[in-house]
């Protein structure tokens, strides 16, 4: 018998024992450390966790990847339809979810001096619906006379074309007679698209035309048509520290166009509360003579989320 007619007659008996060294591979169990971390993770809903876990699996325990990615798929899955029922059964309230920002200082004696801080942000997330309200207030007053004085109010409904796409209106107030204008009204509307959606990294983008009408400190108003972008950036860094970046900028051509950004580092204390220290710029290109362009508020304040 030649070696053709015997490879012939080998090859049904060789790829029966590859197909069942597959199966066996396939249906090794996971170690009992492995499991046990695993269900932990799970147990806790940390997704960062889990996908590590998945990660390191293909080394620690090779021969029982694939039952380690059903099984993890398989929580995604399920927890992914459990917060689809949340968003479409919950009532309104239900889902609204903020954080209170509180900080401020004084002193007397030689020196009278008060300075305070404080911000609301209020969110909701349904399942085609997003809601966000941001109220803030910042005064600082130096021996009787009042040196900053700010006043926001903003309110943004999104609505979600799919996982990452939506669309977005905005209307904001501002006032700040100290950087140039009593009274600025602004209102947008446009495309946001979720750049970046992970468990510890989120990066959202916005780009839509706007309308500002601006009353400023010298008496002019100003009423302009404007091109509005901006970015909301939030780094899980560890368990207890979190970095938030927000920039937005109105580009409005021939006229006065202004751009913002809020710094922030947050850090766990206990419980809900956490400490936050933030650096924030604001640039005016045009403001009333008097003003200076750019104007800067380094804070640190105590952070109670709800």
């Amino acid at each position: 018998m030649n070696k053709a007619v015997l490879i012939i007659l080998a090859t049904p008996m060789l790829l029966a024992n590859a197909a069942t060294a597959a199966a066996a591979k396939k249906d090794a169990p996971i170690p009992e450390q492995l499991k046990m971390m695993l269900d932990a993770a799970m147990a806790s809903g940390n997704e960062g966790d889990v996908a590590t876990l998945v990660k390191y699996s293909r080394i620690a325990a090779p021969d029982s990847i694939d039952l380690v990615r059903e099984i993890t798929n398989k929580w995604t899955d399920d927890r992914a339809a459990r917060r689809t029922r949340e968003l479409q059964e919950s009532s309104f309230f239900a889902l609204v979810k903020g954080r209170a920002e509180l900080g401020g200082y004084m002193s007397s004696g030689n020196s009278d001096n008060f300075g305070a801080t404080g911000v609301l942000d209020l969110s909701r997330e349904g399942f085609r619906w997003r809601h966000k309200l941001r109220l803030q207030l910042d005064y600082q007053k130096a021996n009787n006379v009042t040196s900053r004085e700010y006043y926001l109010a903003a309110y943004e409904p999104n609505y979600k074309v799919d996982d990452r796409l939506y669309i977005y209106g905005s209307t904001q107030y501002e006032s700040d007679r100290f950087v140039g204008y009593y009274n600025r009204y602004s209102a947008s509307a446009g495309a946001g698209y979720s750049a970046i959606k992970r468990p510890r990294i989120t990066l959202d983008v916005e780009l839509g035309p706007a309308f500002r009408h601006t009353n400023f400190t010298d008496e002019t108003l100003e009423s302009n048509l404007a091109a509005r972008g901006s970015i909301d950036f939030d780094w899980r860094l560890s368990r207890s520290l979190t970095l938030r970046q927000d920039a937005s900028a109105y580009i409005v051509a021939k006229a006065n166009s202004t751009a913002s950004s809020t710094t922030a580092l947050d850090a766990k204390l206990l419980g809900p509360l956490s400490a936050q220290f933030s650096y924030a710029v604001r640039y005016e290109s045009n403001p009333p003579e008097g003003s200076v362009t750019t104007d800067t508020t380094t804070r640190a304040s105590l952070v109670y989320s709800f």
